[in-house]
């Protein structure tokens, strides 16, 4: 009987440890690459699933330096690492994917409305924002149509404002005040939001996946559909190549999410513009796990680790991926229970959890199920993610 190898490669250092990098390790076994990550609490999503653990805070050079130590790769499930650590694991050797050069794109939003303007991408019209006055004249000159964004941070919504043309000064006052560095950007006549990812390497390999529909809500992503409904096909080709130039241009190295609008010309025509970057998995690309031949969670390690990447190739006609967000009260029926009724009615229907407790209108998880249509394939992926939720079937079934 021969011996079993015991030579790992050194391990993917991961800095964040939400369920982006919980999900990552399911993808790193079966890849046979280990991960290390930087945990903020021992029972944090990613630290319950991740043996090598290294507790520490990703503001810390020196913690960052411990987890990094002995790295194939360092890589994130956020942005929020400070950039001036980042280019200190560079100096010292590391190799840091993405690295602070392209993630300082996703870390601020004006330094990223100006340099996808620079290459020439479709971005809104924008205008940093530092006194009362800037907002009055950009409201003036955007006939009142006014979104109001915190430069860094903010997600699901968190961070962007839509205010009145009255509401504006008392506002942005406001917001200057407490040190949020703000911009604005002129509100698009939005049909639809689309999500354009791919994946490169550090040595410039690059895949695209299919671009797909983004569901929002309150400014939280509820559902995406793979690949997004009667998107006509150069509009399609025309997102692609635009997440493949970005990635390129801005030196990103790992998986990128280009987020879209999808507007209309004067001829009623499909155009798109760039609403966010996100440098990591993203919430957009979930549906990938159970619908395309290679995860964006093995992607990205494979990007970031200089490996060749993966097929994209779908493996359903299409996908939809629709989160778990906590309900008002946890039911009593238990999880198993609810996982059951599902796939009793939805065979397809396939459930990745986050190990967070329950909270009202928290992300405990999604349900990705695929398809043959996509009307009714989001509905079931929607009708699944609210059942696991609330214990009752939204459509009143079984019905009578």
């Amino acid at each position: 009987m021969s011996a079993v190898s015991t030579h790992n490669p050194s391990p993917i250092a991961v800095i964040g440890d939400g369920q982006l990098a919980r999900m990552m390790q399911t993808a790193a076994v079966e890849l046979g690459q280990p991960l290390r990550l930087l945990a903020g609490s021992p029972d944090s999503s990613a630290a319950q699933v991740i043996a090598d653990i290294t507790q520490g805070d990703y503001t810390n050079l020196d913690d960052l330096r411990r987890v990094c130590a002995g790295s194939r790769a360092v890589t994130f499930d956020h942005e929020h690492v400070p950039t001036e650590h980042l280019q200190a694991l560079l100096a010292d050797g590391h190799s840091v994917q993405p690295g602070p050069a392209a993630l300082q794109h996703a870390q601020d939003k004006l330094v990223m409305r100006k340099r996808l303007r620079e290459i020439g991408a479709p971005v809104p019209i924008f205008l940093p924002i530092e006194s009362v006055d800037d907002a009055r004249g950009f409201a003036e000159a955007v006939g009142g149509a006014v979104c109001l964004k915190a430069r860094r941070g903010g997600y699901d919504g968190k961070g962007v404002w839509f205010p009145t043309p009255e509401e504006l000064p008392d506002l942005v006052e406001r917001l200057l005040a407490d040190g949020v560095p703000l911009m604005a950007e002129k509100k698009v006549d939005l049909v639809r939001e689309l999500s354009a990812m791919c994946a490169r390497t550090p040595s410039g390999e690059v895949v695209a996946w299919p671009v797909i529909e983004s569901v929002q809500r309150d400014g939280i992503c509820v559902a995406a559909i793979a690949p997004a409904p009667d998107l006509p096909a150069d509009v399609a080709a025309r997102a692609q190549e635009l997440a493949t130039r970005i990635a390129t241009e801005l030196d990103v190295t790992g998986v990128l999410a280009v987020e879209l609008f999808e507007t209309r010309d004067g001829a009623g025509q499909p155009e798109i513009s760039v609403n966010e970057l996100a440098m990591r998995p993203h919430n957009t690309g979930h549906w990938t796990q159970d619908g395309c031949t290679t995860s964006q969670f093995e992607q990205h390690l494979r990007a970031v680790a200089d490996m060749p990447l993966g097929s994209i190739e779908p493996t359903a006609p299409f996908t939809a991926m629709a989160n778990t967000l906590g309900a008002d009260e946890d039911p009593e029926m238990s999880l198993s229970d609810r996982c059951a009724e599902v796939w009793r009615r939805f065979p397809t229907a396939k459930f990745h959890w986050y190990g967070k407790g329950h909270r009202p209108g928290r992300k405990l998880g999604h349900v990705n199920i695929t398809g043959t249509d996509a009307a009714a394939t989001r509905r079931a992926a929607e009708l699944a993610a609210g059942f696991i939720v609330s214990a009752v079937w939204a459509d009143g079934y079984p019905k009578d």
